[in-house]
């Protein structure tokens, strides 16, 4: 069967490999349909990613149909049944897992960083990784995923609809924050150095944008809060200007919410930490309970899948688009593969 491999830092290639079947018990064969490239991907494909070995598979936002199951599945996944993947594992054992936050267990391996991903035509999962729903189509089930990010940054922020939140970064992932934002009701500041993307972004929800290339980030966070500063800083972008900026711009009390990695050490003014008392937070992955938020999000139809997703190519293709997504990564939004 086909599929496409990262063989080695910026090449990527359709190859043959074997086709799985569905034998070990709790396993489902899946036929991929439609997956969603990733920023990790991206980074993979780069070079930069320094959880990858090569070659590797990549994809894990994943719209697939049941193709095979195996045994001591439950009789409520049927073949033909259209799903999505949480493409993360944990072990069970590990503190976090004990503390119930498998999102973030030490030894978790997502598809196609990790482990080899579902770019390619069949795939195996463990029937406890899938879920569905009657409205979605296969498209919106890949959408899911990259979203479930940016949902659980908001649950790990407590967002509330009394609060003002700041969105460092309108990119797949910080898109997904301002939807989850936007859904608990909250007030939603998109910032961003991109005017077609904070456009993008009040179309998810943003209530207000900053183009902070053009404007003051400070006065325009001190006018729309009386001078208190925002309830949550939430980034999205991964530079040392970002992750410094929350801790500064941030109201006392407040909380701050890091998805970004920093590609560079940050230096901080750590007297902001205690004289604000704050909650600083990391996120990463997500919940099944993120998953289900976002399912019922793209099923009230309040998401502008369209608009989101920027381009759709064959598998053939593939290839091609992850390079040219490389060479010009800021216009391109979202990248899917229709198999």
């Amino acid at each position: 069967m086909k599929a496409i491999s990262i063989t080695e830092p910026n090449k990527a290639e359709l190859v043959d490999i074997p086709e799985p079947a569905a034998t070990g018990t709790g396993e489902v064969l899946l036929r991929v349909k439609q997956v969603g490239y990733c920023g990790s991907d991206l980074t993979s494909y780069r070079g930069l990613n320094p959880m990858v070995s090569y070659p590797r598979i990549p994809g894990h936002e994943i719209g697939a149909t049941i193709e095979q199951i195996g045994e001591e599945v439950p009789e409520q996944w049927k073949v033909g049944q259209n799903v999505l993947v949480s493409p993360y594992t944990s072990c069970g054992k590990c503190a976090a897992c004990k503390a119930g936050r498998v999102n973030t267990c030490r030894y978790n391996q997502t598809m196609g960083v990790q482990r080899d991903g579902a770019l390619t035509e069949l795939v195996v999962v463990p029937y406890e990784k899938l879920l569905t729903s009657d409205k979605l189509s296969l498209e919106e089930m890949a959408l899911v995923e990259p979203l479930t990010v940016g949902f659980h940054a908001v649950a790990r922020g407590e967002v509330t609809s009394d609060d003002t939140v700041v969105v460092f970064g309108c990119g797949a992932i910080g898109l997904g924050v301002i939807a989850g934002a936007s859904a608990r009701k909250a007030r939603v500041v998109a910032v961003d150095i991109d005017d077609e993307k904070l456009e993008l972004a009040k179309r998810c929800g943003a209530t207000d944008t900053i183009n902070s290339m053009n404007e003051s980030l400070h006065d325009r966070l001190q006018e729309m809060t009386d001078g208190d500063g925002p309830n949550v800083m939430i980034e999205a972008v991964g530079l040392p200007a970002t992750f410094r900026a929350c801790v500064e711009e941030v109201c006392f009390a407040g909380r701050v919410v890091y998805i970004g990695y920093a590609k560079a050490a940050v230096e901080y003014e750590t007297k902001y930490f205690v004289m604000k008392e704050l909650d600083i937070r990391g996120s990463r992955n997500a919940m099944k309970s993120d998953f289900e938020d976002v399912i019922a999000h793209l099923e009230s139809g309040a998401f502008p899948m369209d608009a989101v997703i920027t381009k759709t190519v064959p598998l053939e293709e593939a290839p091609a688009a992850l390079a040219e997504w490389s060479e010009n990564p800021g216009e391109i939004t979202k990248i899917h593969v229709k198999l």
